[in-house]
């Protein structure tokens, strides 16, 4: 039994939503809404599904058993409240709600109806987070002790990317990339043992006509599990992105741009020949994770196979483990919980770029497209 699907919202980022639902073999994409009727047609005539601009309509009308929600965020909490209500699973564009409150009321409503609810983290199901993943839970570096990300080269406040709402966001389109490096922090370092062990510090390196408070961020924070877990995010012109994960037998390290996975599991310092091998082992990892990419990127060029595309498109992976999951009735690969925890690093962001008073509750007004 495949998946009875819909899309809600026509925006940018509705298409890898509607294209990937289409090719999925668990799923069975019937209709697309959006309160704008002619782009609402225009995407269903693309895809061969229904239209619709009402979405209460939508869910008499249709029999569905999963919505993705594409919508600004400001209306995710009500439309996912009224697909829950439904008994329908929901998958809801980052960030998950306006703010941590809400977050937390759809986490109650979700529990309470059982029905299962997710938040598009597509970056944890890259190939390469994939991997040190499961190198992590295969024990090849033993307990995680420290994650580390360093994220550079994120979109300037003043670069017009999204659209001119992010001008409204005290970090501009600077701050619309956030998300991504804190969730994977929360991925693969788990949550912080409670919301006052997050400590977060800013910085602005310009200045803006718009007035942004700030272009770069560091947070840090203990997980549940003792993890000392941190992160750096820079604007800047030059991409690097890194993770540094360290147990207690070895190293992984995870270059995001490159998607190769290094594993660091030797006593270096135990001998000169020891020493030497660090540089053998740095680069057998990107050859062969090179290697593995090269395969990926072939085997998908070769064949017209939902597996090969999934694997190098980290949406459609998680569209893909996410309608396995609701099928057999498991928990969601990334659960509303994630993108709460999300939210609470965001929120310390912005209380230390704009030292509210305490106690003030903080919106973030972000649209997904």
């Amino acid at each position: 039994m495949t998946l009875n699907s819909a899309v809600v919202g026509g925006g940018m980022v509705s298409d890898v939503h509607l294209s990937g639902l289409q090719k999925c073999p668990l799923t069975d994409l019937v209709a697309i809404c959006d309160v704008d009727e002619s782009r609402a047609r225009a995407k269903a005539t693309e895809y061969d599904i229904g239209a619709f601009a009402d979405f209460e309509g939508m869910l008499a009308r249709e029999d569905l058993d999963w919505i993705h929600l594409c919508t600004p965020v400001q209306t995710h909490l009500d439309l996912a409240r009224m697909a829950i209500e439904d008994g329908i699973a929901v998958q809801i564009e980052k960030p998950v709600t306006t703010s941590a409150v809400e977050a937390e009321e759809l986490e109650a409503l979700a529990d309470e109806q059982d029905v299962p609810v997710s938040v598009v983290h597509n970056h944890n199901f890259a190939p390469a987070v994939r991997k040190a993943s499961r190198l992590i839970d295969d024990g090849a570096i033993g307990n995680v002790r420290s994650v580390n990300i360093l994220y550079t080269g994120e979109t300037y406040p003043d670069d017009v990317r999204r659209g001119a709402w992010a001008f409204d966001l005290p970090g501009g389109e600077f701050e619309e990339g956030l998300p991504h490096p804190i969730y994977i922090v929360l991925k693969l370092g788990g949550y912080p043992v409670a919301e006052d062990a997050i400590q977060a510090q800013t910085a602005l390196t310009r200045e803006y006509e718009q007035g942004f408070d700030y272009d770069s961020v560091q947070f840090q924070y203990t997980s549940e599990t003792d993890v000392l877990c941190n992160a750096t995010i820079l604007a800047s012109d030059v991409p690097h992105k890194s993770i540094r994960i360290h147990g207690e037998r070895g190293s992984l390290l995870v270059d995001i741009v490159s998607q190769t996975v290094t594993v660091l599991d030797r006593d270096y310092d135990a001998s000169v020949t020891a020493r030497a091998l660090t540089n053998v082992d740095h680069v057998l990892g990107r050859i062969e994770g090179t290697l593995e990419n090269v395969v990926a990127v072939a085997r998908r060029s070769l064949t017209d196979d939902w597996a090969a595309e999934r694997d190098l498109d980290s949406h459609y992976y998680q569209f893909d483990v996410e309608a396995r999951a609701i099928h057999n009735g498991d928990p969601m690969p990334v659960p509303v919980a994630e993108g709460t925890w999300t939210l609470r690093i965001m929120e310390e962001i912005r209380r230390a770029a704009a030292r509210p008073d305490a106690g003030e509750q903080i919106q973030l007004n972000t649209d997904s497209l």
